[in-house]
């Protein structure tokens, strides 16, 4: 009879980012940048997934990231 292996459990957090209301909302580049530094910031940490959401304003697109990851132990 083979033994099952113990599960490895750990949390996910996550958070959402977009660029400021404006002329400059729908700007993708610098809405990635902003994300890059905000992971930057976060230390030693794995990004399991990101998903690009985007809104339809009077102002044009205004997209957004939430990213999910954990931290390293």
């Amino acid at each position: 009879m083979s033994r099952a292996k113990p599960k490895t459990e750990w949390a996910v957090k996550h958070f959402s980012q977009a660029n400021p209301a404006g002329p400059h909302q729908g700007d993708l580049a610098a809405l990635l940048r902003r994300v890059a530094d905000s992971v930057e910031a976060l230390g030693k940490v794995s990004v399991q997934d990101l998903v690009l959401h985007t809104e339809v304003t009077a102002d044009g697109d205004w997209p957004s990231l939430t990213v999910y990851y954990h931290r390293h132990r």
